[in-house]
């Protein structure tokens, strides 16, 4: 399976032929079933990859907290969520990079369990309001069990695609992710909605795998990988230049190289760590509408 796919909308471009759209529908589907098996996990190990990767975990609640904590969320934290929401996902902690303000309205592009939007919820108190966006309908009602449980009333769950999100122009303040856009087939129109939700001056706060040199075509061609999200990551100035052609400004990449300790893990055999590196992502939706 190729992962270069052309733009699949009208305004990105010529249109895009019937097998390219079937490419993406495959995709998405290969990555919706593998989150699927995460979701519904009984035993430990069973996902969509490596047990130590971003998607491919455990069910146990402190396996998973140890994983988090590498990956920068604070043990603290972690306290303030329901068990189940923190599932050992993602490859670092967009609310440390988001200065979440009490009020805001955020918005979390593929919510998983809900443990972002849940320690968001907490940043942005009883006036503010967290919307978690997944297409995996598991996921999806795992999450929202999760909201009930925790009694979490200032958070939903939404279920959509990240290309097409479920929410009006304009709705918020802070736009979050955490290693799931690397998941799309289509980044630059996730940036393109991610822009449209949010509010003139808006933020954008992501935490995603990019990669620092071209990657072979095994990596890119392996399912595994790209459950992982590893095998479609983007190069850094590849990533910028959809940020910018979406209509961002302020936009910073910054690699973390100690990201590498975990990501070695992810994959073996495969050396992630000399194409590889998690990153810090911000950027701006202009005042100007």
């Amino acid at each position: 399976m190729s992962q270069s796919f052309p733009p699949d909308t009208d305004d990105a471009g010529p249109a895009v032929r019937v097998d390219d759209m079937l490419l993406r529908d495959r995709h998405r589907n290969q990555v919706r079933d593998a989150y699927a098996k995460v979701a519904r996990a009984n035993v430990a190990g069973e996902g969509c990859g490596n047990a130590a990767g971003c998607c491919g975990v455990d069910d146990d609640a402190a396996v998973n907290a140890i994983v988090s904590t590498r990956l920068g969320y604070a043990a603290a934290d972690l306290q303030l969520v329901p068990d189940g929401a923190d599932m050992g996902l993602g490859c670092g902690n967009p609310k440390a990079i988001a200065a979440l303000r009490p009020g805001e309205v955020v918005v979390d592009l593929g919510a998983g369990g809900g443990l972002d939007c849940f320690l968001a919820a907490a940043e942005v108190g009883t006036q503010g309001h967290v919307i978690g966006v997944d297409m995996t309908p598991d996921m999806l009602s795992k999450a929202r069990a999760n909201a009930v449980r925790g009694r979490f009333d200032n958070v939903e769950f939404r279920l959509g695609e990240i290309e097409h999100l479920p929410i009006a122009d304009a709705t918020a303040d802070v736009v979050i992710s955490n290693c799931v856009i690397n998941l799309s087939p289509d980044k630059p129109q996730v940036f393109r909605e991610a822009l449209r939700v949010l509010k003139p001056g808006g933020r954008l706060a992501v935490s995603d795998i990019v990669a620092t040199v071209e990657l072979p075509d095994a990596m890119r061609d392996s399912p595994e990988l790209v459950n992982g999200c590893m095998g479609n990551a983007s190069l850094i100035d590849d990533l910028a230049a959809m940020m910018h052609a979406a209509g961002f400004e302020q936009v910073s990449i910054e690699p973390k190289d100690d990201s590498r300790e975990f990501i070695r893990d992810w994959a073996p055999g495969y050396n992630v760590t000399d194409y590889l590196v998690s990153a810090s992502i911000k950027a701006r939706r202009p005042q100007a509408a």
